[in-house]
């Protein structure tokens, strides 16, 4: 599992969630699994999710939300 951090300097819209996520920085796991058989250290990506607040006022506090790599890389270009 790896824990990085991205930040939005815009609201972004992402198709894993309902309307857009506020400008702002947000934790991205990545659970990834090693390449068994391998001459070499190869690891597969598993699941990929980003850290969102919940509702305000609601009952949950954070969303864990599956999102698309690739989607996320290319929001953060659009954003810089």
């Amino acid at each position: 599992m790896t824990r990085t951090t991205v930040t939005f300097t815009r609201p972004v819209r992402l198709s894993a969630l309902d309307g857009t996520v506020p400008a702002g920085t947000y934790e991205v796991e990545t659970e990834e699994e090693p390449v068994e058989g391998l001459s070499f250290a190869a690891y597969r990506r598993v699941s990929c999710i980003i850290l969102v607040p919940g509702p305000p006022g609601g009952p949950v506090q954070v969303q864990a939300v599956p999102i698309d790599p690739e989607e996320l890389e290319a929001a953060l270009r659009d954003d810089a």
